[in-house]
């Protein structure tokens, strides 16, 4: 066999170059790591910004790999498809030196590293020379003078390619990305879920109210196949360790916590979290985190003051509103204006209004708020957090007959008229912290059976009484 190929691929300089050329690629790629080592420190600027255009690129390698298999097979029938296969087989080597380019670019700059992440960038490397192989030995296959390699070459660079393919989207979506909603017949064949390691008991308010908000909003580029920063939060351990901007988790300081700090910062500011266009944190998510901190970050506390809500009780249907349509047009036009908004949940009208003040917080105060009760019957959230409202507006939010949360933190109210609020059969979710309510206040919608959320972070209220208003309506 060697034979026949010397004499139909004479091994003039210019194939010399070729091997010689692809050997010293190779070889480059593969010290890519020890030359440029990731050392989870973010670098500069321009080399993030180029990193982010790796996924734009990485799909472009990805659909040419997979096309030259098919141009293969269907070139049996028509040679000219097969021809076009090594045009097709030699782009996507240059589309797989730019995607792992940016990639790279995009992991030392911004200090990302992991196990997921070391296994992705050397699946993309080994990728990158699999495709470069496959175009040298293209040549031979096509004259007949290596019949099975290349097609076993083919075929592993296309479970190779779904190998790598997998661990880049656990670096975007997670670990579980592909199995969380795994039938349990196939959870079974697999082994199951992975449980997360080093975790306090089960009981704990860290492990029911925090770990399920890092796990939802973190874990991607702070868990173990991803670490930013060098810092983990996948367990409690880890995530009281820090990375290497500071401690995420200062007990007792949450104006001192790192992660605090950052998810409160303004979403266009640089470092803001969570990033990459990801949401923000809602606000009682925030409020559990900031309590817990304060209260000194507990692994094992089973509550945490001023807290207090029950995850286990079933959540209640959401019941449908009246149809808005007719005053379709005054909402479009408040919507327009510079003043608090009037955002439909979804495209049907069933599902409601949600009441948005952010805009104008600060000026935003009972009298505006009245001016709202022609939509009351429409509007199944008010955010008034952090508004001029004080308990003057229990009147008119009396009258949002299908209101299932109510934010009134950082507000003036103190609670006197909360009672009024007692007729809200949907209320399900009510945020005081902050506020000067008190705990005979609370005590006073003991009564709202369908009361599930309650939070009085930095309240003069009593923690025990909202603890026995939930216990009440959950039992």
């Amino acid at each position: 066999m060697a034979v026949l190929a010397d004499r139909l691929l004479p091994k003039n300089k210019l194939t010399r170059a070729i091997w010689f050329g692809s050997l010293l690629m190779s070889v480059a790629l593969l010290m890519l790591p020890l030359l440029f080592k990731l050392d989870g420190r973010p670098h500069t600027d321009w080399e993030q910004f180029l990193g982010r255009f790796h996924p734009l690129m990485v799909h472009l390698p990805i659909g040419l790999i997979v096309l030259v298999p098919l141009l293969e097979i269907a070139g049996a029938f028509r040679p000219a498809l097969r021809e076009a296969a090594g045009f097709v087989l030699g782009l996507a080597f240059v589309f797989c030196l730019g995607a792992l380019t940016l990639g790279y670019l995009l992991a030392y700059g911004s200090g990302t590293v992991g196990v997921v992440m070391t296994r992705h960038m050397w699946g993309g490397i080994a990728l990158s020379i699999a495709v470069l192989l496959c175009v040298l030995a293209r040549p031979w296959w096509s004259i007949g003078a290596v019949p099975r390699v290349y097609p076993a070459m083919l075929t592993g660079l296309l479970l190779l390619l779904a190998w790598t393919a997998d661990q880049g989207g656990s670096l975007t979506h997670g670990r579980n990305y592909l199995t969380e909603y795994m039938p349990v017949s196939l959870e079974n064949i697999f082994g199951g879920r992975a449980v997360q390691a080093n975790a306090p008991g089960s009981g704990s308010f860290y492990v029911k109210q925090i770990s399920p908000i890092l796990d939802a909003n973190c874990f991607v580029c702070h868990g173990e196949g991803k670490v930013k920063g060098g810092l983990r939060m996948d367990s409690y351990n880890l995530l009281m360790k820090g990375g290497k901007d500071g401690l995420a988790i200062v007990p007792g300081s949450p104006e001192k916590s790192l992660l605090l700090q950052r998810v409160t910062l303004p979403s266009s500011h640089k470092q803001f979290m969570p990033a990459e266009g990801k949401p923000p944190l809602k606000p009682e998510e925030i409020a559990r985190i900031k309590a817990w901190v304060e209260q000194g970050a507990s692994p094992i506390a089973t509550t945490v003051a001023g807290i207090s809500t029950s995850n286990e009780s079933a959540e209640l249907p959401l019941q449908p509103v009246a149809d808005y349509s007719s005053v379709l047009s005054e909402i479009q036009q408040i919507d327009k204006g510079q003043g608090a908004k009037l955002v439909q949940v979804s495209s049907k009208p069933s599902d409601g209004l949600i009441l948005n003040t952010v805009d104008v917080a600060a000026s935003f105060g009972d009298a505006q708020l009245a001016q709202f009760q022609k939509f009351a019957p429409y509007i199944v959230e008010a955010e008034l957090g952090r508004t001029a409202v004080t308990n003057a507006s229990f009147d008119a939010l009396s009258r949002f007959t299908h209101l299932r949360a109510l934010h009134l933190e950082g507000t003036g109210v103190t609670g006197d008229g909360l009672a009024k609020l007692a007729p809200l059969s949907e209320l399900t979710y009510l945020n005081l912290s902050g506020t000067k309510v008190t705990a005979a206040a609370v005590a006073s919608i003991g009564s709202m059976k369908n009361l599930r959320h309650v939070y009085l972070y930095n309240t003069p209220a009593q923690p025990a009484v909202a603890m026995q208003t939930i216990a009440r309506n959950t039992q």
